[in-house]
């Protein structure tokens, strides 16, 4: 896992002297491996790694004893505390360094550090499931300010409210100008073609009940949010969370597509390439739509779009198959001009064996006619 930090940091090496760290960076990465010892996980390697600097804990094979090191050629060493040399534990966290590492060297405080990057990092991680809830005719609001939607999106309109109630603005796409939260939710509802216009708005003042408006096209009469297409209340949660998430958030999606005709799953590819930009965001992406893949894979062949700047090294694709009964990953190579090398046999299924045999069909029609 990689990541950047709002701010520099430095890690410092006591025996060299505070004033001179041993490495400052924006960014960090992490990787853990783990292992199967009689049923139970067992980590196998710890490390993170700082601007080509890297830090790893790791067993040693056949031994059940754990080393800790630097790798790359990197010009520092763990000092041992003075001492009996005992053994370093297990981690007990998949991010963590045993609190041993600590005692047992005398220069390895700066792993702290390291360890508190990580959980700021992890923090700014958000979820939202395929499940969404379902629209209602009027929602409740205390004055509450969520972190995000929900895992289901039921803390979509409590979202558009805290932000609505902070003033906050965003920009539909980099260097555009900032625009009232709910105006930029409801242009990109437009952009996707799914509604005309789109308000929060509270049935009387004071109620602390409200409800959510949409105008199907500019000459419709208003109507809830209920009486429109379902799509519109399961992609809301997607576009609130990417506006209402932190900047430098990580979000994770599974099936954002669901309930959308082809041309908005198609659209969700420019969405994602434009919230990339303009919020740093990093997007997980859980998909079954070709529409999506196709729109982004277009994109990265044309390289300059509206949306923002994207190539092949901006985008990783994975496909994910069962072998064995275990869940297995392969990476799929995307090029510049917007294909994929390997494509796993019947990806999105046999297309052109589909087309052959409806020609087929249509043809021993008219000749048996």
């Amino acid at each position: 896992m990689y990541w950047k930090t709002e701010r520099p940091f430095s890690l410092i090496d006591p025996a060299r002297g505070r004033l001179t760290p041993l490495v400052t960076s924006e960014e960090a990465a992490v990787e853990v491996s783990l292992d199967q010892v009689k049923g139970r996980p067992v980590i196998g390697l710890l490390g993170y790694e700082v601007k080509g600097a890297e830090f790893y804990i790791y067993q040693k094979e056949g031994e059940p004893r754990y080393q800790l090191e630097t790798r790359n050629g990197f010009d520092f060493r763990f000092i041992r505390t003075l001492g009996r040399k005992w053994d370093l534990p297990e981690p007990t966290k998949a991010y963590s360094f045993p609190d041993k590492a600590q005692t047992y060297f005398q220069n390895s405080e700066f792993l702290g550090v390291l360890e508190s990057l990580y959980v700021d990092q992890i923090n700014k991680v958000l979820y939202l499931g395929p499940l969404r809830d379902d629209p209602r005719r009027q929602y409740t609001w205390s004055g509450s300010f969520p972190a995000d939607v929900g895992a289901k999106g039921e803390r979509t309109i409590e979202a558009i409210l805290a932000a609505t109630e902070r003033e906050e603005v965003r920009n539909l796409r980099k260097g555009a100008r900032r625009k009232p939260f709910q105006e930029v939710i409801a242009e990109w509802l437009q952009e996707l073609n799914l509604i005309h216009s789109f308000e929060v708005r509270e049935v009387s003042t004071g109620s602390g009940l409200f409800r959510a408006f949409v105008k199907k096209t500019a000459a419709s009469p208003e109507a809830l949010i209920t009486d429109v297409g379902f799509g519109v209340s399961q992609v809301l949660p997607v576009l609130v969370l990417l506006y209402y998430a932190e900047e430098g958030s990580t979000i994770l999606i599974e099936q954002p597509e669901i309930h959308l005709h082809p041309a908005v799953q198609a659209g969700l590819a420019d969405l994602f390439i434009s919230i990339s930009h303009a919020r740093d965001i990093q997007l997980i992406v859980e998909s079954h739509s070709e529409h999506l893949l196709s729109r982004l894979m277009r994109r990265v062949a044309e390289g300059e779009t509206k949306y923002g700047n994207i190539s092949e090294d901006d985008v990783a694709v994975y496909f994910t198959e069962t072998r064995a009964g275990r869940s297995r990953l392969s990476e799929l190579e995307v090029t510049s001009s917007g294909t994929i090398k390997n494509w796993p046999k019947d990806f999105f299924g046999d297309q052109m064996g589909e087309v052959i045999a409806r020609e087929e069909a249509a043809l021993r029609k008219k000749l048996n006619r």
